[in-house]
């Protein structure tokens, strides 16, 4: 039987890093951190509760990729270059196989973003995985929530909608082909974190944040907190692959309310839209220009022909979407 601290030198526990800016890794009391000189630390957490955020059958190694992934999202989101992370797991049982597919899946994505394991805590419990990402900045950069201004383009990385299609195929609401459901759940359990883009937009762009609950939601944090309003072209959301080929009703419903997408919604100024593109080009994302800042407060839906759109949505919000 596999003890607390087994259980973390077995798993979670990698060769010490060579990167200067972890002074002091898992083993302690407390990790230290070496910020790079004239950087600020960028600081995040999320929780994923078992039958909550994913289902408790989850397939360990995607589950292990995600919930590092929608911390690497946050990070992406405010264009901080990742630095290191704890983790918080609380297991019904210390299951060997289960374990070991968990840590590749977290751990494989680490390394590819080189972002280091630092600490955390095991304990006995529910099924709760909680992440404390780090990052760094230059003082300034930061694509904050704030800082839209009017006039300018929105924008969106990637596609939209697939997790929820893929959603939608597990509660039965839609019927799938074994194919759609396989390729769109691929978005729903292993979303790609935009680190590369995000890093890429600052001093571009002027506001961020990564599409988590909902396109309609989201999008609306950055028009209150900025104090402005929007207009979004709703047709020009990018609809995942495989929502594409569903009614033009689901595909506007799912890109604007889905959530569960990890993609940047991002403000820049009109004339800096030939240095977005370029940005996706270099960093391999797709972006697509799908609105536009306006002084008039709230947000406007317009369908292709620029006629107002009378949609009824809202994105998830764990206390009023039950």
């Amino acid at each position: 039987m596999l003890s607390e601290f087994d259980l973390i030198k077995q798993y979670f526990v990698t060769p010490a890093s060579k990167d200067p800016r972890i002074a002091l890794g898992i083993g302690d009391d407390c990790a230290l951190l070496n910020p790079s000189p004239g950087k600020q630390l960028a600081i995040s957490s999320d929780m994923l509760v078992s039958g909550r955020h994913f289902f408790p059958d989850a397939d360990p190694f995607g589950l292990g990729h995600k919930c590092l992934a929608v911390n690497l999202s946050d990070l992406a989101a405010m264009g901080a270059k990742p630095l290191a992370f704890t983790l918080a797991l609380s297991l019904p049982e210390a299951n060997r196989e289960w374990l070991d597919r968990f840590s590749k899946g977290l751990l494989t994505l680490a390394a590819e973003h080189n972002c280091t394991l630092i600490g955390g805590d095991t304990t006995k419990g529910p099924l709760n995985i909680c992440i404390t990402i780090f990052g760094e900045i230059t003082p300034g950069q930061a694509l904050r929530r704030d800082t839209a201004q009017v006039g300018d383009d929105i924008w969106i990385s990637g596609d939209i909608g697939d997790a929820r299609l893929a959603l939608a195929g597990y509660w039965k609401e839609l019927e799938l082909s074994p194919e759609q459901h396989q390729q769109a759940a691929v978005r729903m359990h292993r979303p790609t974190p935009r680190i590369a883009l995000g890093m890429e937009l600052c001093g571009i762009a002027h506001a961020a944040l990564d599409i988590s609950d909902g396109l309609i939601g989201d999008l609306g944090h950055i028009l209150e907190r900025s104090k402005v309003g929007a207009s979004l072209e709703v047709d020009k959301l990018p609809a995942g692959l495989m929502l594409q080929s569903q009614p033009q009703e689901l595909r506007r419903r799912f890109t604007l309310a889905g959530g569960d997408d990890y993609e940047l919604c991002f403000t820049a100024p009109i004339q800096q839209r030939e240095q977005v593109i370029a940005a996706g080009l270099r960093t391999g994302t797709a972006v697509t220009r799908v609105g536009k800042i306006e002084h008039k407060l709230g947000l406007r839906l317009l369908d292709q022909d620029g006629q107002h759109l009378a949609l009824e949505l809202k994105s998830f919000d764990h206390f009023v979407s039950d």
